[in-house]
């Protein structure tokens, strides 16, 4: 690894550092330890691990190792990962933030499964609110995870630690879950490119249906590239001629593609300057590239969030909490959460579940006219550190929604949709534009986000703390 630049390797990327120890440019024992020393060195301030695996990541990496050294090449093999510390891993416990966890899993979840099965080697897991409900990541059992890119502010939340980690050159690549938004809004915050797949693309066993349907598995990355190798290596449903890193080097085409910056009702948000500018701009890029851009909102249904993605998300951490072993250990404002949707009985969820095709066929009939809509990654930057300590669960809620009122709709809905990198704001946070496919067509996205990625690049900016 003597003629490669630590600093650069540490910010290459997972499919670059894929084709370098394939090469015998660096080994995989090497690249493990230049993260471990990072995480050393950038961890206590950062806090973006809850566990750092050490000592299994060094075994694996020297498997890893011998096997690249026997001629095998698998598309992660020796490629560190983070893993969000709501998906098990074998010997560890899944915390979910909290102190009321039970006992150590005795096998990884599938998606980590499918990762080891492509090569990667676990590195460690990364911190989330208490039962992923909010989006900063702040809890009594663990402390706070800073920003890298200003450490007076949050990554966001629920995949606030793997956002952090990838941000500032702790690991290249991280598993991250949305249920409203937990891949999209930590992305954005930290200059990431995020996709929350298609539901059902990538599995949630042992957790299935989680959040009653809102949640789903997928990557926090560096680059398009990365994030599509993570597709490639998890994906249960047929993928795209040539896979998504096929999609990633493939022009998309001339698309038509729709800007709105309005807020889904009857959420009330005001959109940021910087936030309204990255749209802005992105039409500009994209008619520059030869697309066809218009401006045109979908039709969201006047209550679609109360109706649809508030009741799941408040059953969703109530049947969370209740397979904990110890509750009594959860902050009050979990209690408070999980006990709201305690009151959404069974009958009623399978009501809102019934209801869910009409609010899709609502939102999806724009995709008759555009193959793509772009809407701001968020309406604000990220909360200070400590902003809702003393708030309660409701109080909590309806500050923080309105910094990310973009994301839910397209939870419920199930489609994906991506955030790309764009500018910062004010405070040096990044900003971005999230930006919403057909069911299952993660390919446009991915093909769509390389080529602004090659025209605006991201991929090397460095945060504050790096």
């Amino acid at each position: 690894m003597a003629s490669v630049n630590p600093e650069e390797l540490a910010f290459a990327g997972a499919g670059q550092q894929a084709r370098l120890l394939a090469e015998g440019a660096i080994t995989a024992p090497a690249l493990v330890d230049l993260y471990l020393n990072r995480i050393t060195e950038l961890d206590p301030m950062l806090r973006c691990f809850r566990v750092v695996m050490a000592g299994s990541a060094r075994v694996e990496a020297a498997e890893a190792q011998s096997r690249i050294d026997a001629g095998e090449r698998l598309p992660l093999l020796g490629v560190p990962i983070a893993i969000k510390d709501d998906v098990d891993v074998a010997g560890e416990v899944t915390a979910y933030g909290s102190a009321a966890h039970g006992s150590v899993r005795t096998r990884d979840a599938e998606v980590v499964r499918r990762l080891r099965g492509a090569g990667a080697v676990v590195l460690g897991k990364t911190a989330v609110p208490e039962m992923m409900i909010w989006p900063f990541t702040e809890t009594v059992a663990y402390g706070a995870t800073r920003n890298p890119y200003n450490t007076d502010f949050t990554p966001g939340g629920s995949s606030g630690g793997s956002a952090a980690a990838v941000a500032a050159g702790l690991v290249p690549l991280a598993l991250g879950s949305d249920g409203m938004g937990s891949i999209r809004i930590p992305a954005t915050w930290c200059g990431l490119f995020g996709i929350k797949p298609q539901r059902d693309r990538v599995p949630l066993a042992p957790h299935d249906d989680a959040w009653n349907g809102l949640s789903v598995n997928g990557p926090v990355a560096r680059t398009v590239e990365d994030a599509a190798l993570f597709l490639d290596a998890t994906t249960t449903l047929p993928g795209p001629d040539g896979g998504y890193v096929g999609a990633a080097r493939r022009p998309p085409g001339r698309l038509r593609i729709a800007l709105s910056t309005k807020v889904p009702p009857p959420l009330i948000a005001r959109v940021g300057r910087a936030q309204r500018r990255a749209v802005s701009e992105a039409g500009e890029l994209l008619r520059s590239l030869g697309h066809e851009v218009v401006e045109r909102d979908p039709d969201y249904p006047p209550s679609g969030i109360y109706a649809q993605a508030l009741p799941r998300y408040f059953r969703g951490a109530h049947d969370d909490v209740a397979t904990l072993p110890q509750p009594a250990r959860l902050d009050a404002r979990t209690r408070s959460f999980a006990r709201i949707g305690g009151l959404i009985s069974d009958r009623r969820m399978r009501a809102i579940r019934a209801a869910e095709g009409e609010l899709t066929a609502r939102v999806l009939s724009i995709f008759d006219d555009v193959d793509v809509v772009i809407t701001p990654g968020t309406a604000a930057g990220p909360s200070r550190i400590g902003a809702y300590q003393r708030r309660g669960a409701i109080a909590t809620l309806s500050l923080v929604s309105a910094r990310v009122p973009f994301q839910a709709m397209f939870n419920v809905t199930g489609q994906p949709a991506a955030v790309v990198p764009w500018d910062q704001d004010a405070s040096g946070i990044p900003t971005s534009i999230q930006m919403v496919g057909r069911p299952c067509d993660e390919e446009t996205l991915v093909s769509l986000s390389a080529q602004i990625e090659q025209a605006r690049p991201w991929g090397q900016r460095r945060p504050a703390v790096s």
